[in-house]
């Protein structure tokens, strides 16, 4: 492998690694509780998805109250 003649400056570096960095999510607002969601997933907070609940939330609270 090839071995570079000298060290890359500081400057160098940080302009090449301007581009590496994490993307802020987009995040939409889910339609029964009003709450910041990442889009096409199902709400974490009420459980619905598309205007239709998907999970019921009331089953996750009793597992939880048991195990404590």
């Amino acid at each position: 492998m090839a071995h570079p003649k000298r060290q890359h400056s500081v400057q160098r570096r940080r302009k090449r690694q301007t581009h590496q960095k994490v993307d802020v999510p987009n995040l939409s607002v889910c339609s029964q509780c009003q709450k910041p969601i990442i889009p096409h997933r199902v709400c974490p907070f009420c459980g619905f998805y598309k205007d239709k609940p998907v999970v019921d939330m009331t089953v996750k609270e009793k597992k939880d109250k048991k195990e404590k």
